[in-house]
């Protein structure tokens, strides 16, 4: 274990003086050998059955115990503190409402493995990758609902958006009815930034309020509106499910109201893009958190807690110790 993990000096200057430290030494040893002598002898035969005593054996404990509570004090100096930060987000962030179609026709598959799933899985990509931004979710077909209000938990968030499957509300494409549920959850936010993205595979066709409707309001509110129009050219596969179990694939034409959709982004102050595949709609998100890269207003609070008082102790411990023996059991011996 690290004994400085997470730990912090507020007078790091004070690590110069272990500078001291050699010096110490250097100067204990040069004592050491002005004041102990040599002798010259022809053999040492008669010095070999003669004992060292204690205080030769542990006369430089004293050098040990001040080295040890000199470099104890100068970490106490230094002041380490433990530091506990965290921060407080205010409401001038990003809102993101993701609204997603869910009708029958995004069952798709030209995507991977359809247009829901391409669709669910690149968005949860894009929501990990803000982590400091509020985001919620709609889902609509022939009508539309809140699946998860604007949040920063977004491990919740991810898992109510993988939960959505076709089917969940009665079919159609209900696209005004979709942006106007997401507007309203954006309508009272106080961001920097309030964002819709929209996406869909078809032509609005159910719901009391029109898309343009719906895109006027959003633009009283301030909210931007980036529509994406899933399909390939053409027609697409779709699987179709006898009543024996059996799935039979039957292409049917792409219809992407891209006129509508345009005009909803041109009045938000937003864009339109259309995706053919899960790599063009994987560049869309991408080129959208490009876009939306507002600077978040964050509030930084720091509780510093003093650390030194244990080092400040052990510095007092080891150089007590060290005058305790020197007057006691090291009394006479080199100091």
């Amino acid at each position: 274990m690290n004994l400085f993990k997470g730990i912090e000096f507020a007078s790091p200057g004070f690590f110069w003086l272990f500078i001291i430290i050699p010096l110490m030494i250097a100067w204990y040893c040069w004592r050491n050998k002005k004041l102990y002598g040599t002798l010259s002898v022809s053999a040492i035969k008669g010095f070999a059955t003669s004992r060292k005593n204690i205080n030769y054996i542990t006369r430089h404990y004293a050098i040990v115990l001040r080295v040890l509570g000199v470099s104890a004090l100068i970490i106490a100096l230094a002041r380490p503190q433990t530091a506990l930060s965290w921060d407080n987000e205010t409401t001038e962030g990003i809102d993101i409402m993701i609204a997603t179609d869910i009708s029958g026709s995004m069952l798709s598959e030209d995507f991977t493995p359809n247009r829901l799933e391409a669709g669910k899985n690149i968005a949860i990509d894009f929501i990990n990758h803000r982590p400091n931004d509020r985001i919620g979710l709609v889902i609509f077909s022939g009508e539309s609902f809140t699946q998860c209000p604007l949040t920063i938990d977004h491990d919740v968030l991810v898992n109510m958006f993988q939960g959505i499957k076709n089917g969940m509300i009665d079919d159609g494409t209900a696209i005004g009815m979709g942006l106007a549920t997401a507007v309203s959850r954006l309508k009272d936010s106080q961001a920097k930034s309030k964002v819709v993205i929209l996406l869909t595979d078809g032509v609005n066709n159910m719901g009391s309020i029109p898309p343009i409707t719906a895109a006027e309001i959003a633009k009283q509110f301030g909210v931007r509106v980036y529509t994406v129009g899933l399909g390939t050219n053409g027609s697409a596969p779709y699987p179709f499910k006898t009543p024996d179990g059996v799935i039979h694939y039957q292409q049917i034409p792409v219809e992407i109201d891209e006129g509508t959709l345009s005009k909803i982004s041109s009045i938000t102050g937003g864009q339109y893009f259309r995706a053919h595949n899960n790599q063009e709609l994987q560049g869309i998100y991408t080129q959208i958190d490009k876009l939306e890269k507002v600077k978040i207003a964050v509030t930084q609070y720091h509780k510093k807690t003093e650390r030194y008082l244990p080092f400040a102790i052990l510095a007092a411990v080891f150089l007590l110790i060290e005058f305790f023996l020197s007057i006691t059991v090291f009394k006479g011996a080199l100091s």
